[in-house]
């Protein structure tokens, strides 16, 4: 190939020259790919069908050299750049058109300190790769609810799920990082050096380098934990959800309770009769002494006649993948998001209702509870700014086919509007989709301005823009 033609950063169309390619491929220990390539089309391919983009150039990396060459290429040539780690994001930020694509996925390595409690993760582990390699040692990290996830992706997003009310969140437990910054270095951000790009890759999202290590701590966990489902009708929603909202709050650090709205999928402890209707779903997670938890959740059965529960002890790794079936990739999915202080009682009644005419049933409207460990840490600790939610609620749709997409954006969006009185105003940076931009102050709230500082030391010129874009001051 003597020139490539690529999307500039600025604007239009640029060549690069035959010297700057050869340049990128001399040493590079990865893999290039064009789009006549086999294999592109597959490495171009995230989680989001929805997002269907094509760069002009690949860079499949296998070591931190390997993206300090990307990076160098990428500036030099004023093409367009994007970031791909799991593939996971909602907006599909790892994908440009024309442009090029760094494409972490290979480095997939995890090595575990049994001793000092500490995991060294690279940038395209998932966390089924993480989970995997420190549970089998009794020990995790908190991450999210879906083991497909990149690890990269989330944690630089700030990452809640099962373990956060005992243990924080994803970025409270990260204790350094390896990053290669726009100009191409390598460098090392944790308290002692870099401190402000080591606050700001906390909760900023992909907008001040490319991570190449995670250092995490780690806790014991038991070798099962007390979890599981139980399935309520959704006719009973009302009553049910009342008494959630006023239950969950009296719960301890252990416990984290999700509610999730949608039509009952056919999971094999339920009647063949309930399959296809409108439940309620709370997922229960207790990471402590089993009889505890069994003592916390007996309320639960209470709350409104049964239709089902699955609901014992069983590994962490295991209730890691329990909604793995609903969250496959190659479904279409837009997502719109609030956080939450308390669930108002209308409030309640706009999210039974909306679920119960979503127009795939394939979507769902969960409630997520925040709270614990995660609210005692101060606002400014981190990048992340939003301590003081209790819940997130994600309007989550998703769908198989280009022809369902006017119906369910305009479900998705509705739903958002109507539960807006009742939020605080911010939004978890990791669930907005690539039409919320408007919406990226209100994800960093009074820590934005901070944020803007430390991306005009680190990359003045927003080499790293195809994200929720943080812009230099």
């Amino acid at each position: 190939m003597t020139t490539l033609q690529v999307t500039a950063r600025q604007s239009g169309r640029k060549s690069v020259e035959a010297r700057q390619l050869e340049r990128l491929q001399n040493g590079f220990s990865g893999y290039l790919l064009y789009p006549e390539d086999r294999g592109f089309d597959e490495a171009r391919s995230i989680w989001n069908a929805m997002i269907d983009r094509r760069p002009a150039l690949i860079a499949r990396c296998k070591s931190p050299a390997d993206v300090q060459r990307a990076i160098h290429f990428a500036r030099d040539s004023e093409a367009l750049l994007s970031i791909r780690g799991g593939g996971h994001n909602i907006a599909g930020s790892a994908v440009c058109d024309g442009g090029v694509m760094i494409d972490l996925s290979l480095m997939k390595a995890v090595q575990v300190d049994e001793r000092a409690r500490t995991a060294r993760v690279s940038p395209g582990a998932t966390l089924s790769d993480l989970d995997q390699a420190t549970l089998q040692v009794g020990l995790a990290t908190p991450v999210g609810i879906n083991s497909t996830t990149g690890v990269a992706g989330l944690t630089l997003g700030g990452g809640f799920g099962w373990l956060s009310r005992k243990y924080g969140m994803t970025i409270d437990n990260l204790i350094g990082v390896d990053v290669v910054t726009a100009d191409g270095q390598l460098v090392r951000a944790d308290e002692a050096q870099h401190p402000d790009l080591f606050w700001a890759l906390r909760g900023g999202g992909g907008n001040f380098g490319v991570v190449t290590s995670f250092d995490f701590r780690l806790h014991p966990v038991p070798a099962e934990i007390l979890a599981g489902l139980l399935v309520y009708p959704a006719e009973q929603g009302q009553q049910l959800l009342r008494r959630y909202a006023d239950y969950v709050p009296t719960l301890g650090d252990d416990t984290a309770i999700w509610a999730v709205l949608r039509k009952a999928p056919p999971l094999p402890f339920l009647p063949a009769s309930v399959h296809g209707r409108d439940v309620v779903v709370l997922a229960v997670c207790h990471v402590g002494d089993p009889e505890a938890g069994r003592a916390a959740i007996e309320p639960l059965r209470s709350f409104s006649e049964l239709y089902g529960e699955h609901l014992g002890l069983q590994p962490l790794v295991a209730w890691q993948r329990a909604f793995d079936p609903l969250l496959t990739p190659g479904a279409r999915n837009y997502w719109k998001s609030h956080y939450l202080a308390r669930i108002d009682d209308r409030l309640i009644e706009i999210l039974l209702e909306a679920a119960a005419h979503a127009p795939s049933p394939h979507s769902e409207v969960f409630v997520g509870q925040l709270g614990g460990a995660t609210a005692r840490v101060p606002v400014d600790a981190t990048a992340f700014a939003h301590r003081a939610a209790e819940y997130v609620v994600n309007v989550h749709g998703r769908w198989l086919t280009s022809s369902e997409d006017d119906a369910m954006i305009e479900w998705a969006r509705k739903l958002y509007k109507d539960a807006a009185p009742f939020a605080t105003g911010g939004v978890y940076v990791n669930f907005l989709t690539a039409d919320e931009s408007e919406r990226v102050h209100a994800a960093y709230g009074e820590n934005y301005d901070r944020l803007a500082a430390i991306k005009r030391a680190y990359d003045p010129t927003n080499l790293f823009r195809i994200n929720q874009n943080i812009r230099p001051a």
